[in-house]
């Protein structure tokens, strides 16, 4: 078994990134990158680390982007990653941080071993977990791909070609306060009103394609009064931007309706994420990575997903971008794993990418 994935990965979730903490990480690939594989490395002013690379043994000019994502979400400090049976898990009660870690582990394995590639624009964002922020804000002219992948997926067999529309919704539910003991009567309880608007709501599935999550509730302040503030935070996602749109404005009148029903008002921001895409299946990126996934032994399954990527990002940036799978199990839980037969999976995978574009 080639051990030097393994040690490299080993090392990275032990350097902690929870998002807005990735600089030490970043600073630490940066040297690996410029030291093991000589690239003209810069990073931005939001962060984000870009590694430029010649090609190599390649008869194209035409870069091609490879994304990764430096952070983590919590529990992401001082990781112990123990190595069992061909499976790596976190020894204490965190994350592993695989998820994006092991895909920039395998990323380099399959740079140091590649016997070709073609031109190569690594772009390693910070901020992805919490919104794609890197990504979104990375500066275009930095960049002169124009297909790319993202490595940020958990099957080996997936090939994301399509992710969603995304809404957040602030709400703020405005009551009355009262004293809740001498005269409740005068009070209007904003808890009781949004608790009112909330069971109106339809959350998960909404269709095939779209999900409402109500994940976030604050309300009131002391036991002994009428609550005159609640907040809710909401999320909508979907592959439609159309229904996108649709339910987030259904939920804006629930709360509205609700609010004003009890007596009381509501406030709410509404705030677009992300915007969907879709890559054409037929498009060059889709039919390399299916290429490169069938020659390494793996049956390929193209399909959208509602969970966001960086490859929202560069989609909107006219970067026509794929998300391909790291091969982890269990992101963002304590329960969070990867076999190691998986991660040599993965770079085979990123190998034959290589191939088939030099």
């Amino acid at each position: 078994m080639n051990q030097e994935p393994v040690n490299t990965f080993v090392k990275m979730v032990r350097i902690g990134s929870e998002s807005g903490e990735e600089n030490e990480f970043i600073l630490y690939l940066r040297y690996l990158f410029v030291k093991e594989l000589e690239a003209e490395c810069v990073i931005d002013p939001h962060g984000n680390l870009i590694a430029r690379l010649e090609g190599k043994s390649s008869s194209t000019k035409e870069p091609v982007l490879f994304g990764v994502h430096a952070d983590t979400v919590k529990p992401g400090k001082k990781i112990e990653p123990v190595l069992k049976d061909g499976i790596i898990r976190p020894q204490g009660p965190t994350i592993l941080g695989a998820d994006d870690k092991a895909g920039i582990a395998e990323l380099l394995e399959a740079l140091r071993t590649a016997e070709r590639h073609p031109p190569l624009e690594i772009v390693v964002s910070v901020g992805e977990e919490i919104g794609h922020l890197g990504s979104k804000n990375l500066d275009r002219s930095l960049l002169k791909s124009k297909l790319g992948f993202v490595i940020d997926t958990e099957s080996i067999d997936h090939v994301v070609i399509g992710g969603p529309s995304h809404m957040r919704l602030n709400v703020d539910v405005i009551g009355k306060a009262a004293h809740a003991g001498m005269n409740p009567e005068k009070g209007i309880s904003s808890i009781k009103a949004a608790a009112y608007a909330i069971s109106m709501l339809r959350e998960g599935w909404i269709d095939e394609e779209t999900t409402v999550n109500v994940g976030i509730i604050h309300g009131g302040e002391i036991l002994n009064a009428v609550p005159e503030r609640t907040n809710v935070k909401i999320e909508c996602r979907s592959q439609s931007h159309g229904k996108c749109l649709t339910q987030s404005n259904l939920i804006q009148e629930v709360f509205l309706t609700a609010a004003r029903a009890a007596g009381g008002r509501a406030e709410i921001q509404m705030e677009l994420g992300t915007t969907a895409f879709r890559v054409p299946e037929e498009a060059r990126v889709v039919q390399v990575a299916k290429e490169a996934l069938t020659s390494a032994g793996v049956k390929p399954k193209i399909l959208t997903s509602c969970g966001g990527s960086d490859a929202t990002s560069y989609n909107e940036k006219k970067i026509e971008t794929i998300v391909i799978g790291t091969g982890g199990k269990g992101a963002h839980t304590t329960e969070e794993h990867i076999a190691v037969e998986d991660m040599m999976k993965a770079v085979a995978v990123i190998r034959h990418i290589f191939e088939e574009l030099s």
